[in-house]
């Protein structure tokens, strides 16, 4: 791939994650539908379109990987709000695949340990001043959550067809999701805004952009692959200010410069 292939890749795959927060946000906020139910329909959307797409490949490691992440956003979401959620996520990201990038003999030269603490820190600054002490069980499910995301994105690099490697994990993924809807089905509510909304989190920002997601970890080390994520909070909050009408202030403009400007240093500043 060009490096103009894999930054439109990445690009599209970033704002896909960022709709996936928006609609789970929406779902759970807005609609009285529960998370194995938006869990269960999220991961059989997603595996319904990709299935007209292709036939079938994957595996089962990423499969389960993707179950324990989809499942454990879900869940986590129930008692943690936004910015803890996202942080939480994303921090547990960052410390599996920059870990496994480390153990595999990767390293940060100096521009890129400085983009790296530059961007977290941007994040750190936007989203620790709303912080509260999150409960803790929320807060364990979460980072389950993100160690899981991590195996996901790092099984996927080097994949030979994007596209039917992520349809085949959905698929296989599917009878787990189904399996959890069944084993909380004493809890469910199920609602029909929250169910479309689990429709286009599956279809669009979960299937479609996770198949485009593979397609760009074929250019990116685990470093900058973990890196980048650490646009997706940034881009979620840029969606509630121009969906949810959340106000746009200072911090948030600030702390955007920080996070995609050491996003940019950590992916431009190879050698």
């Amino acid at each position: 791939m060009s490096n103009v292939q894999v930054f439109l890749s990445t690009l599209l795959a970033m704002i896909a994650f960022a709709g996936n927060s928006l609609l789970c946000r929406l779902a759970f906020q807005g609609t009285g539908i529960d998370a194995a139910s938006f869990t269960g329909m999220r991961l059989l959307s997603g595996a319904l379109v990709l299935w007209l797409l292709v036939a079938r490949g994957g595996s089962w490691w990423p499969a389960w990987a993707l179950f324990l992440y989809a499942a454990a956003f879900s869940f986590a979401y129930l008692s943690l709000d936004t910015g803890t959620g996202a942080l939480l996520l994303f921090g547990a990201v960052q410390v599996t695949m920059i870990g496994a990038g480390l153990w595999r003999g990767e390293r940060l030269n100096r521009w890129q340990s400085l983009g790296l603490g530059c961007a977290f820190a941007g994040l750190v600054g936007l989203l620790l001043p709303g912080v509260s002490a999150p409960p803790f069980a929320g807060a364990v499910i979460m980072l389950t959550g993100g160690v899981a995301w991590g195996v996901y994105s790092l099984r996927g690099r080097g994949v030979a067809d994007a596209t039917r490697t992520t349809a085949g994990n959905f698929l296989r993924a599917v009878p787990l999701g189904l399996g959890l809807f069944f084993a909380c089905l004493p809890w469910v509510r199920l609602d029909a805004t929250g169910l479309w909304y689990a429709v286009l989190s599956g279809t669009l920002t979960s299937g479609l952009g996770y198949a485009v997601w593979y397609r760009a970890l074929g250019g990116l080390n685990a470093t900058q692959a973990a890196t980048v994520q650490l646009s997706v909070p940034m881009l979620a909050a840029l969606g509630g200010i121009l969906w949810l009408s959340e106000p746009l202030t200072l911090r948030f403009l600030l702390a955007s410069v920080a996070v995609l400007g050491g996003v940019a240093l950590v992916i431009l500043r190879r050698g």
